[in-house]
């Protein structure tokens, strides 16, 4: 891995790759919905999606999608609580393009009125498909449940009203607060050398700002009781996702929660797997998995349930919960767990475009970079009596969250079944 920081402020990292014939240039923006005011919500969304709409060098959406299509490539972006990505991945000899275009998109996009007027349209149809979507629409409720009315707890495509309002001077503001030189990084991962990577970033990126972005404010994650949300919506399914809130990225017990949850719901010899829907028949998925942000986070289990199961089902939940806090995890049962995180992990950093987002979220989000080694080395030396202390510590009723979507007037039932086994 090779590191270079410009005088900007722009972080450079370059990782080359064998066993590859593409690369990624993959460029993070240390912003999301969390640095967002209340008026201002949607808007790092929004603005991540007029960036592909033209620049006076490619004057539309087409000349931007033609020309990548040209090589072959992949090319998409995304925007969550607390970053913005754009990447593009190609034939490595098409190296050049990809920088060309992505840097241009990110630098000297026009944000056009008329493009952003019709663009309101397409992110108010987003908004309704996920709403139409209650296996990923469940964990936008769980969140609004957790934080409340605050940018933690809003959604990250902002509400049809805010949507509605921006005018192009919201992004040009936005664009120039926050796409800087310190808050943001470009990573080239693949079949690349180094040097002359580093070389094309950097002068691709060289007019960019050197002033310090908005930054968020700290996340208030107090909770004295437990608390429910329903989304009384008509159903074939009933979502759920329970959950407690645990610790963010630079907990010393990531690895910690991350082989509680394997344990929990990872995989399908996992235990709730194997005992709700295996062994009673009473859901088609149920999984673990637990959610790092710089200075919060949560474990979560969610589930497709028979609606008139629910109640059955929280109760099989709520037993392998105290389970897990109650008895000691047996050393066969631990070492699987290990060896499923770190194959999982390993399999997921075989492409050039899984490595730049494994360097791109830690330097932008961390400002260091653990290695794949020093990874794997955490998860080894998780134990049986750190997972217990740490399900001692999370599972309390004070720390219970449970959301809900689905035919269901409140969710008192279900509460009160599920505390029984706090």
């Amino acid at each position: 891995m090779h590191n270079l920081k410009l005088p900007s402020g722009l972080k450079i990292i370059v990782e080359p790759m064998t066993g590859t014939k593409t690369v990624t240039v993959f460029v993070a923006v240390n912003t999301g919905s969390k640095n967002e005011s209340d008026r201002e919500r949607g808007l790092s969304h929004f603005l991540e999606h007029m960036m592909f709409k033209g620049t006076i060098k490619r004057p539309s959406a087409l000349a931007i999608s033609e020309e990548l299509d040209a090589v072959g490539g992949e090319f998409n972006a995304f925007t969550d609580k607390e970053l913005t990505v754009y990447y593009a991945k190609v034939p490595s000899h098409h190296f050049a393009t990809a920088l060309d275009v992505i840097s241009d998109m990110v630098l000297n996009s026009k944000l056009e009125a008329e493009e952003i007027d019709r663009e309101k349209g397409v992110i108010i149809e987003e908004m309704n498909m996920y709403q139409d979507t209650p296996m990923r629409y469940v964990s936008d409720i769980f969140e609004e449940l957790l934080y409340g009315d605050t940018p933690a707890g809003r959604q990250i495509i902002g509400t049809k009203d805010s949507v509605r309002a921006f005018g192009r001077n919201d992004f040009m503001a936005y664009r120039q607060s926050q796409y800087t030189g310190p808050n943001m990084a470009v990573i080239v991962a693949g079949d690349c050398r180094a040097p002359t990577a580093q070389t094309a970033v950097a002068a691709a990126f060289k007019k960019l700002s050197t002033a310090p972005a908005k930054g968020r404010s700290p996340v208030k994650d107090a909770q004295t009781a437990p608390a429910i949300k329903v989304f009384n919506k008509k159903t074939d399914q009933m979502h759920l996702r329970l959950g407690v809130r645990t610790f963010g990225l630079t907990d010393p017990r990531r690895a910690t929660l991350g082989v509680l949850s394997a344990i929990l719901g990872g995989g399908m010899s996992s235990r709730l797997f194997i005992n709700i829907r295996e062994r009673q028949g009473l859901c088609y998925y149920i999984y673990a998995d637990p959610e790092f942000l710089v200075d919060h986070g949560y474990l979560a289990i969610q589930a497709g349930l028979n609606s008139e199961q629910v109640v059955r089902a929280a109760e099989s939940i709520g037993k392998e919960l105290r389970r897990l806090r109650d008895e000691p995890v047996p050393a066969a049962e631990l070492k699987k767990a290990k060896e499923y995180i770190k194959g999982k992990f390993l399999m997921g950093l075989e492409s050039s475009d899984a490595m730049a987002g494994f360097l791109g979220r830690q330097a932008i989000l961390l400002g260091k970079i653990e290695t794949v080694a020093e990874r794997l080395k955490e998860v080894e030396k998780v134990t049986e009596r750190g997972i217990k202390e740490l399900a001692q510590e999370i599972f309390i009723p004070q720390h219970l969250n449970l959301a809900v979507i689905g035919p269901l007037e409140n969710g008192a039932d279900l509460e009160k079944t599920l505390l029984k086994f706090f």
